[in-house]
């Protein structure tokens, strides 16, 4: 017995074999191209073809063959998921039909790849799953030891709204760090040419260097930077907006100015680090303004980490002070 599906509003428009392999992912292209050819798969009772574009409210006729590719994961892995699903709930700051943000724990990378390990946040919140078969996307990254704000769109039409607000730039973010030394001035903005290099080692693979703007792969990277306290001239809580959203670019940024963030493998200065900080990088994605999908603006600030928390306490610095972090930039 056939099964009659409807595109719903928030699918959008979409070619019609990316929407089939969206509802169903174990359906794969081979088996789409088969079932179109052989007329098993229709649009509004009429033969389509996989590159045809297909929106809200258009019905797609299924054959039984097609629900057999999209079986639930063995029951064996439901221990698992359960584990990711609840590791995951916990980190949630904000959701509803259209987005989901977390606050991204320190050590977890964004997507998986190559060398990556099975944890990725990616993955991670695909385990939730969601309404309508579709998975949560990104719409921006951070680092891997970077942590905070991390926003995903929950429907096609919602992730494209997002993304299209992180191309334009109406999107405000603004990150704190602990850097050793102060900068002087304690406040500014930074612009530099970058570009990125692969140096000799596995950890220098993705490496900014400094560059001049005729230069192959050159891209310009403007921060702009406050400093909220500091402890002596050991360290300093800084306030940093980025203005583009290059690779590294605020870690490269204080490199620049003579001030790398603490705990910072790739990006380092001359200047020690005071005792009891610990390796673990000290950057933190506080906060995020940008423009819901369907309404007004959407505000999200993330805690700081545990590791974070703990260098506040050693150096003397007290978060209450900054309750608004998009005030010294407004």
């Amino acid at each position: 017995m056939s099964e009659n599906l409807k595109v719903g509003v928030d699918d959008g428009e979409v070619r019609l074999d990316r929407f089939l392999r969206r509802k169903f992912p174990k359906l794969t292209q081979v088996r789409i191209e088969k079932l179109l050819r052989t007329g098993q798969i229709r649009v509004d009772g009429s033969r389509a073809k996989s590159s045809d574009r297909v929106g809200p409210g258009q019905e797609i006729r299924l054959p039984p063959a097609a629900i057999l590719y999209a079986a639930p994961p063995p029951k064996t892995e439901a221990k698992v998921v359960r584990g990711v699903t609840e590791e995951v709930r916990k980190m949630i700051l904000f959701e509803d039909h259209d987005v989901l943000v977390v606050n991204k724990p320190f050590g977890v990378p964004t997507q998986g790849g190559t060398g990556i390990g099975d944890k990725n946040m990616d993955d991670m919140v695909a385990a939730l799953g969601n309404e309508g078969g579709s998975r949560p996307k990104l719409v921006h990254r951070l680092d891997r030891d970077t942590t905070g704000v991390l926003v995903f769109g929950k429907t096609p039409v919602a992730t494209a709204a997002l993304a299209e607000s992180f191309r334009d730039r109406d999107t405000k973010k603004v990150y704190w760090a602990i850097v050793l030394g102060v900068p002087r001035p304690p406040s500014g903005q930074v612009r530099s040419w970058m570009r990125k290099e692969l140096g000799p080692g596995q950890s220098d693979r993705e490496m900014m260097r400094p560059a001049i703007q005729k230069d192959e792969g050159a891209v310009h990277a403007i921060t702009d930077y406050l400093v909220l306290q500091n402890a002596g001239q050991q360290a300093a809580w800084m306030a940093l907006r980025p203005v583009t959203g290059r690779t590294h670019q605020l870690r490269f940024h204080m490199q620049e100015l003579g001030n790398s963030i603490a705990g910072d493998p790739k990006y380092k200065c001359d200047r020690p680090t005071p005792g009891g900080l610990g390796g673990k990088l000290l950057l933190h994605a506080r906060a995020i303004e940008l423009p819901h999908p369907k309404k007004g603006l959407l505000r999200v600030i993330a805690p700081i980490p545990p590791h974070m928390q703990k260098a506040f306490e050693l150096l003397g610095f007290d978060e209450r002070e900054a309750k608004d972090p998009f005030e010294p930039f407004d």
